[in-house]
C-alpha cells in the first residue's frame, strides 16, 4: 500500500481489526522508509446480478418488482403469505443459480422461472401472471395457453392413475 506522506511502497501491518459485522477489515499501517502511520481498510467489491430486458438494456436485480408481480398474480387466491415467501425466495435463488457465472439473466429466464413456481402453486395465479408477461393480444391466445395448462394436467393424471393388470 502506498504512503499518503512519502509515497513509498514498503509498509508494514501492525494492527488488523474486523469492522461492520465482518464486511471490512480496518489495517493500521506503518510505512517502514518514513516511519508515520496510516489506516486502510478492505472491503469486498461486488458486482451486481443485472437483469437482461428485451431491447439489450441491464438492470440491477429487483426483489420487489418480482414480489409484486407475484403478489398481483396472487391477489385473492387461498396462498399463505409464507408460501408467497417461500416462492419469492426460490424465484431468487433459482435466478442467481441460474446466472451465477456471468452474473446476469434475462428477463425471459426469470419470466419462465416465475411462471413454472405458479404453474406448480396456483393454476390462476399462472395465468394471470403468464397473461401480463407473454403480452397476450387476445382472447384467443388467452385460451390457448389455458387448453395447454388444462392438457398438461390431464396428462399429469393419466400418468398417476395405476394401470389395469391382467391377472
Amino acid at each position: 500500500m502506498r504512503c499518503p506522506y512519502c509515497g513509498s511502497l514498503d509498509d508494514k501491518v501492525l494492527e488488523s481489526r474486523t469492522m461492520a459485522n465482518g464486511e471490512s477489515i480496518r489495517r493500521r499501517r506503518e510505512c517502514v522508509s518514513c516511519g508515520m502511520r496510516f489506516t486502510s481498510y478492505e472491503r469486498i467489491e461486488e458486482k451486481p446480478f443485472m437483469v437482461v430486458k428485451r431491447d439489450g438494456r441491464r438492470q440491477p436485480f429487483d426483489r420487489t418488482k418480482i414480489e409484486k408481480g407475484i403478489e398481483r398474480a396472487l391477489e385473492k387466491r387461498p396462498v399463505s403469505s409464507s408460501t408467497k415467501d417461500n416462492i419469492i425466495n426460490d424465484i431468487e435463488d433459482a435466478a442467481f443459480m441460474k446466472g451465477k457465472s456471468s452474473r446476469e439473466i434475462s428477463t425471459t429466464e426469470l419470466g419462465d422461472i416465475i411462471l413454472e413456481r405458479l404453474h406448480d402453486v396456483d393454476k390462476v395465479a399462472y395465468i394471470r401472471f403468464a397473461s401480463v408477461y407473454r403480452n397476450f393480444e387476445n382472447l384467443d391466445e388467452f385460451i390457448s395457453e389455458v387448453k395447454k395448462l388444462k392438457k398438461a394436467k390431464n396428462s399429469e393424471s393419466v400418468k398417476s392413475e395405476p394401470k389395469n393388470e391382467k391377472k
